[in-house]
């Protein structure tokens, strides 16, 4: 068994070897808390909470460090516009991101460190760059120089030469435009530091370098991130990092963006779609569904007709899950092991599409057991899709989606119990051959939004794709 990997450093899938055998340590890059999280923001999570599942169930140890930028340019400027403290935009969008998070079935990061935290490490890192000649103090900021670092560029095959990145406003002192701030001298009403330099705050791209090096240590596995953080945010981590005398990652792992129109979702553009709305208006696990199911590399056009298929396949599963626990008459546990062919799409840059293919095909194996009245077989092949669901994040039975509908069981009872009478009703039509009202009763169920289902155990009701 050989996890392989797309690394954006070497343009090629690898095959996974860790710092430390049977151990796993990945970075994400996770949110700036300017603002609310879209399902742009989100979809990162998810993605990295998928990899970080498989490699559990492949038997890693995992560390799984995901940071809060909770200071930046972005979060000052909301907080003059909003005439609030810094901190209290931070905070409360930070809450939003892990309620998002927490909605989709995400699993708790191991470690979740935020940035103002860890000014200490900022401070020691950018001292020894500067004694090692790699960085220098101007007014008050600090800078990393590019030109004293060879290798710079290496993650995203710029040229320096052709690279023109503007002066950063309000910076001054730098000694080549391009040269980066890693600490911003102080301005009025801006929070700051005390440092060797004098007072001011950390600049973006120096939080990570520090975070990464505090929790994982000078070498780790995988850094992840979005495809928009390879220049110049992880570009100049490394930079950093490496200057330090860090071996940092091994493997960098970019997920593609969601688009609307054709445009990344941003809140600047002004096309995001919020995940508070959202679960608002689909179940948490179908959001989940739509975002985590599509290769990670691979750009998810947003649109309602794609949310509706999405609900649409994951309502298939739901379905047969359903019909074999009735058959069954309890929960059928998971299998101990996934199918091989779901496996061998993991194994293969997270082919999650792949290993749902199996999971669809198993569910209509199911299902042909179903129809044969071979319950120990639709059993079996229930057990595996467990399995597989639940490594995905998926398994509605599992507690985690338990009353993720937004519905109280109370509710759903009575529900249950008013749609009952009426399927009563349309049994005893059906029991006297009156086809034209039990048709009739059927069509208004639909109309209501309830999808009937005659089955071998009597007549069953869900609630109707979109």
């Amino acid at each position: 068994m050989t996890i392989r990997l797309y690394d954006t450093s070497a343009r090629q899938i690898r095959d996974f070897d860790p710092v430390k055998p049977g151990c796993v340590s990945i970075y994400l890059c996770g949110a700036t808390v300017q603002a609310a999280p879209h399902i742009g923001h989100i979809r990162s999570g998810l993605n990295f909470d998928i990899m970080r599942r498989w490699f559990e169930y492949r038997g890693y140890e995992v560390t799984f460090v995901r940071n809060v930028t909770d200071i930046d340019d972005k979060i000052i400027t909301k907080a003059g516009e909003q005439g609030r403290p810094w901190w209290s935009i931070g905070y409360e969008n930070e809450r939003a991101f892990n309620d998002g998070y927490t909605a989709l079935g995400c699993l708790p990061p191991t470690y979740e460190p935020r940035a103002t935290g860890h000014v200490t490490e900022m401070v020691e890192m950018m001292r020894t760059l500067i004694e090692r000649g790699h960085a220098y103090e101007a007014d008050g900021s600090v800078y990393f120089d590019v030109r004293s670092w060879p290798s710079y560029l290496e993650l995203s095959k710029q040229d320096l030469d052709e690279m023109r990145q503007p002066s950063e406003e309000g910076i001054t002192g730098k000694r080549d435009s391009r040269d980066f701030a890693m600490w911003k001298a102080t301005k009025p009403g801006e929070p700051d530091w005390e440092t060797p330099w004098g007072r001011g705050r950390p600049g973006w791209h120096l939080e990570c370098s520090a975070m990464a090096h505090k929790y994982l240590g000078s070498a780790f596995d995988i850094h992840g991130g979005g495809l928009d953080l390879i220049f110049p945010h992880h570009e100049n981590e490394i930079a950093q990092a490496k200057a330090f005398g860090d071996d940092f990652a091994r493997y960098w792992v970019h997920n593609a963006w969601v688009t609307m129109s054709g445009e990344k979702m941003s809140k600047s553009l002004g096309n995001s779609v919020l995940v508070s709305e959202m679960v608002k208006q689909w179940r948490p696990i179908v959001l989940r569904y739509y975002l985590g199911t599509p290769h990670y590399r691979s750009t998810i056009e947003y649109s309602q007709e794609a949310l509706r298929e999405a609900e649409s396949a994951f309502a298939r599963i739901e379905g047969f899950i359903q019909r074999v626990t009735e058959l069954a008459g309890k929960t059928v546990e998971p299998a101990a092991e996934v199918p091989p062919a779901f496996a061998e799409a993991m194994d293969d840059d997270l082919g999650v599409p792949g290993a749902l293919a199996v999971v669809h095909t198993t569910v209509r194996q199911g299902n042909s057991a179903l129809a044969a009245d071979d319950k120990d077989t639709a059993v079996a092949r229930l057990a595996e899709v467990r399995a597989m669901l639940g490594v995905l994040g998926l398994d509605p039975l599992d507690e985690q989606w338990s009353g993720e509908s937004g519905q109280s069981e109370d509710l759903n009872g009575v529900v249950d119990s008013l749609v009952r009478l009426v399927l009563d009703q349309r049994e005893s039509a059906r029991a006297r051959k009156d086809w034209a009202t039990a048709d009739a009763i059927r069509d208004q169920l639909a109309q209501a939004g309830l999808a009937i289902e005659d089955s071998p155990q009597g007549p069953r009701w869900t609630l109707a794709s979109r």
